[in-house]
């Protein structure tokens, strides 16, 4: 069954059943390329800003009650997910989304004109002359991508991140007495605590939340208001102020007007600065993750220095075999999102004159890296990091270092310190028995400069050089 609505290209079919109309099912039809839609906290971005601008308009003067409460009441099902059914549009499509903004204005159209008493397609509630009032796709589309973003940055993923520092911090002080062989060019390095490295680690995930608290005050300026090409043609003057306010009230982020709306329509800059925000934490997240799985490598021919939990067989030949899964679904997604980063930066570049015309692909990238990365750090926190064991492998190579000749040096000098390594390792001695026999000091002197901890502090511990 189909009905037949119309647009300015005239006569469409559309299905009996839905609440889009004829623009969407153009779209439909013109865009069958990826099966990929628009995820739900842009859905719900838009719903927003459909109600905060059918409310603000009826203040205004410029929508009557009964049209305005109905346009409301439809926008809300849609930012709360009940017709999600009817986004359907591909993400690869117009550049301004366009087709999407229409979507949302068909939907929510009919839908109101079914809440007053009216047959959908009859436009009893107009798409464009009701719902998308003082509003165009080019500032609402760009402000639902900032506002979604905004959103999830704040409800997934810096809690996610606030967890993943949580527990890398506590096994920096549950491991605060492992002492363990420094690695620095993949090469034996001076003894560092097993607590110090993740204390390290946490130190990366509490600045990636700095950086993305950064981000969410660039993303916090949109460009509702200026309508088709930053102008705000056709837009009441106290709209934009006004509708970002109620807003930022319905969402729980806040949301201000751009000062410049040329600017903010023309490019995705904001964008682009918070992609790079989660690029920067992915890769930090993929150096923490691959530190751990090659820590935890082994059990018996590898560095062993950390049990990671069993969470699955790892082989389905070899029996007993456990692999570091969690971690390597960690560096998956942090490749996936630097992959994301790549499209966005890409994304800004198609600025053309007073519009960009990339923001569906754009919008599609940087949600999806917020998403993944939010789940991939909550369950790494949860699955590995929280049930991570030191092992005696680390601590037991620490007397075999040949880097415990770097306590030496200030004692005897660099060149001399140099010469008792190359001796050890040459003949497979320790530094300990090698400076016994080369050097004039008792066992409590070399006692007291070859202690591991003190060389995981700051300071010359072995007195003047000689």
């Amino acid at each position: 069954m189909a009905r037949v609505e119309r647009d300015s290209l005239g006569e469409m079919e559309v299905p009996a059943d839905v609440y889009y109309g004829a623009s969407t099912a153009r779209a439909v039809q013109n865009f069958p390329i990826s099966g990929l839609r628009f995820p739900r906290p842009f859905i719900r971005a838009l719903g927003l800003i459909k109600r905060a601008a059918a409310e603000l308009n009826m203040d205004l003067g410029l929508l009557e009650r009964p049209v305005g409460t109905a346009i409301v009441t439809a926008a809300t099902e849609v930012a709360d997910g009940r017709l999600d059914d009817q986004f359907v549009l591909d993400i690869f499509q117009t550049g301004s989304g366009t087709s999407t903004n229409m979507n949302a204005n068909e939907v929510i159209a009919n839908r109101a004109t079914e809440l007053r008493g009216g047959a959908r397609g009859s436009k009893l509630v107009h798409p464009n002359d009701h719902v998308n009032l003082c509003q165009s796709s080019n500032d609402v589309i760009p402000t639902a991508i900032h506002l979604a973003a905004l959103m999830e940055i704040e409800r997934t993923l810096v809690p996610a991140l606030q967890a993943l520092q949580a527990a890398l911090q506590q096994k920096a002080v549950a491991f605060h007495d492992v002492i363990k062989t420094g690695r620095t060019h993949l090469m034996d390095a001076t003894p560092i605590r097993l607590g110090q490295e993740f204390a390290g680690y946490a130190g990366q995930v509490q600045r990636a939340i700095r950086r993305l608290r950064y981000a969410q005050q660039e993303l916090s300026e949109v460009p509702l208001g200026g309508t088709a090409v930053g102008t705000g043609i056709n837009a009441h003057p106290e709209f934009a102020a006004r509708a970002c306010a109620r807003l930022s009230d319905l969402a729980g982020v806040t949301v201000r007007e751009t000062d410049n709306h040329f600017q903010a329509q023309a490019a995705v800059d904001a964008l682009v600065f918070a992609s790079g925000a989660l690029r920067t934490y992915a890769t930090a997240l993929m150096k923490i993750a691959n530190d751990i799985r090659w820590m935890g490598s082994g059990p018996r021919a590898g560095l062993g220095e950390l049990r990671l939990p069993a969470v699955q067989p790892g082989s389905s030949i070899m029996p007993g075999k456990v692999n570091p899964v969690i971690a390597e679904s960690v560096l998956q997604v942090c490749a996936q999102v630097q992959g994301n980063d790549q499209v966005v930066a890409l994304g800004n570049q198609w600025g053309n004159f007073e519009l960009n015309t990339m923001m569906p692909v754009v919008a599609h990238n940087l949600l999806q890296a917020i998403a993944i990365l939010a789940s991939a750090s909550r369950n790494f926190a949860e699955q590995c990091i929280a049930g991570l064991a030191a092992t005696r492998t680390g601590p037991d190579l620490v007397e075999r270092g040949l880097m415990l000749a770097t306590a030496l040096a200030p004692v005897v000098g660099y060149d001399k310190a140099a010469e008792i390594a190359k001796l050890a390792d040459r003949t497979g001695r320790t530094i300990r028995e090698v400076a016994r026999e080369q050097l004039s000091l008792s066992d409590q002197q070399l006692d007291e400069i070859l202690d591991p901890g003190k060389m995981t502090t700051p300071g010359l511990h072995g007195g003047g050089g000689g």
